[in-house]
């Protein structure tokens, strides 16, 4: 069957598409969850197993390099052979990897395990995606629709550590992974009924040599850039990063000799397609970075432990979910235009606030801006979403999805690590200057290194609270406020070029009664 318009052609969607919406965002739900539900199982892990400190790593990482590395290939594999078989092939794979993963007897089964996950999960997020387009073709249901399966990605990594804490405490660790599995039966049994198939019967067949070349882009850059956030900036890391962007050239230049690429480079010729990824791809880059921050400055700067960091986040992590819930209605009533642009300035705005509440290091300024942040965030990442996949060719929508998706962990990765970088620069100009003479050598190191080696040390040493400490945490602070200020501004002229490039693809920009 080949793909169907997806312009908003008024025909309102029934009972089975709402139902099917359900599914496909409980997959989502799952697929999401993945990624942060071994944060409270790894000490029941490292028990068990024993691992290496490399397969520690491994363990925790090969899951989202997976994922990353797969998204394109898989959403164009959607886009050539059905998006519904996609998304069933990789639930049956998903459920299978699940049960291998929660019996693991050694580390690294554990890892060829998570990795088989994120290899299935990777099918999940951009058939999802196009089906979700596909089944709802009037623009404020399907605008509605996203907003539902973009919460399911927020709940997903809201609730991923939650529900494996809870199974922690009665159960195996093996438990965390196989909750998956009557997910994935759910989804197998209920898809066919509720979702039509969709592609491209024009697609041709997919090139293995692009798929390799995709993956030695993706997934040294990803490799890179996370272990220059785990541990900061050194010149060795550029490596990885030098050689996906080369294999990236090379894989471009293959795709403009192909009649049917892994790619199809004519969507960024489309200025809303190629606005909105980078609105998106920003809005992520920021987020991602300056919550980082701020979860380490509630713990490390404030001096909270990390359940009431935790607990004091709750707001704000609601306002991401109440917003992801009501988005819809923003975009329907400003059109996806405005939305975007009133969007980044609410951003700006809030990381405005946040860059002065750091400074002050202030809990309840840093906590009001974050949920700031929110209110204009979420509905420019679901609006540009829709607009990427929206722009996009019917038939291309399977590799637009997975564009947007590899662009959303892109952005994470680089948030992380290059304002985390940013930071640790600041923190480490204002540390050269302090009196640590009353330190060994190691500790003084350790002090100016990082605000966390400053507070352990400073623990170490008991007594009253050293005077650098507060030094080295009014230099985190101001390296938070730094990059909050970085983000201010560049989302303020990011909004001014999206408003230009909007204009010029005359996207609709009415506001609607």
């Amino acid at each position: 069957m080949r793909a169907e318009p997806t312009g908003d052609d008024g025909q309102l969607a029934g009972r089975r598409e709402w139902v099917g919406l359900c599914v496909l965002s409980i997959a989502c739900l799952i697929y999401s969850m993945d990624l942060s539900v071994l944060f409270l199982a790894m000490p029941a892990i490292v028990a068990d197993l024993d691992p290496s400190a490399s397969e520690l790593l491994w363990i925790n990482d090969i899951y989202g390099f997976m994922v990353a590395g797969f998204l394109v290939t898989m959403g164009t594999l959607g886009d050539r052979i059905g998006r519904r078989r996609v998304l069933l092939i990789g639930a049956f794979a998903f459920g299978v990897a699940s049960a291998l993963a929660a019996f693991s007897s050694t580390a690294q089964q554990l890892i060829v395990s998570r990795a088989l996950l994120g290899i299935a999960g990777a099918t999940i997020a951009p058939s999802t995606l196009s089906l979700v387009v596909n089944l709802f073709r009037n623009e404020a249901e399907r605008n509605r629709a996203i907003g539902i399966w973009g919460t399911a990605f927020a709940l997903g990594g809201l609730v991923g550590p939650l529900i494996g804490g809870a199974l922690l405490q009665y159960f195996h660790w093996g438990s965390v992974f196989l909750i998956n599995i009557p997910v994935m039966i759910a989804l197998l049994i209920a898809a066919p009924f509720l979702l039509p198939e969709y592609k491209n019967d024009e697609g041709g067949k997919l090139d293995l040599l692009s798929v390799l070349l995709s993956l030695a882009t993706v997934l040294p850059i990803i490799y890179g850039f996370k272990h220059m956030a785990a541990y900061g900036f050194e010149p060795r890391q550029l490596l990885p990063i030098f050689i996906g962007l080369l294999v990236g050239f090379l894989f471009v230049r293959r795709q403009k000799s192909l009649a049917h690429p892994l790619i199809d480079l004519a969507l960024f010729r489309i200025p809303a397609f190629t606005a909105s990824l980078m609105v998106n791809l920003a809005g992520v880059f920021f987020v991602f970075g300056t919550f980082l921050f701020q979860n380490l400055f509630l713990q490390l700067v404030l001096g909270l432990s990390p359940l009431h960091a935790a607990l004091w986040s709750i707001p704000s992590a609601l306002v991401f979910t109440i917003m992801s819930f009501q988005a819809y209605r923003v975009t329907n009533r400003l059109g996806p235009v405005r939305t975007v642009l009133i969007g980044l300035l609410v951003n700006a705005v809030g990381t405005a606030v946040m860059a002065a509440a750091a400074y002050a290091e202030s809990l309840v300024g840093v906590l009001g801006a974050s949920m700031l942040v929110g209110l204009g965030f979420v509905p420019v990442i679901l609006t540009t979403t829709g607009l990427i996949v929206g722009t996009a060719p019917p038939e291309r929508a399977g590799s637009a999805s997975a564009i947007s998706e590899t662009s959303a962990e892109f952005g994470g990765a680089l948030g992380i690590a290059l304002l985390g970088s940013l930071g640790t620069v600041v923190y480490r100009m204002k540390m050269s200057s302090v009196d640590l003479s009353g330190l060994n050598e190691a500790q003084a190191a350790a002090a100016a290194f990082t605000l966390a080696g400053a507070v352990e040390i400073a623990k170490s040493l008991g007594g009253a609270t050293p005077a650098w400490l507060e030094t080295a945490r009014a230099s985190f602070a101001l390296g938070f406020a730094v990059c909050c200020l970085l983000a201010t501004v560049t989302l303020v002229i990011l909004a001014v070029v999206a408003r230009k490039v909007y204009a010029s693809a005359h996207i609709d920009n009415k506001s609607h009664p």
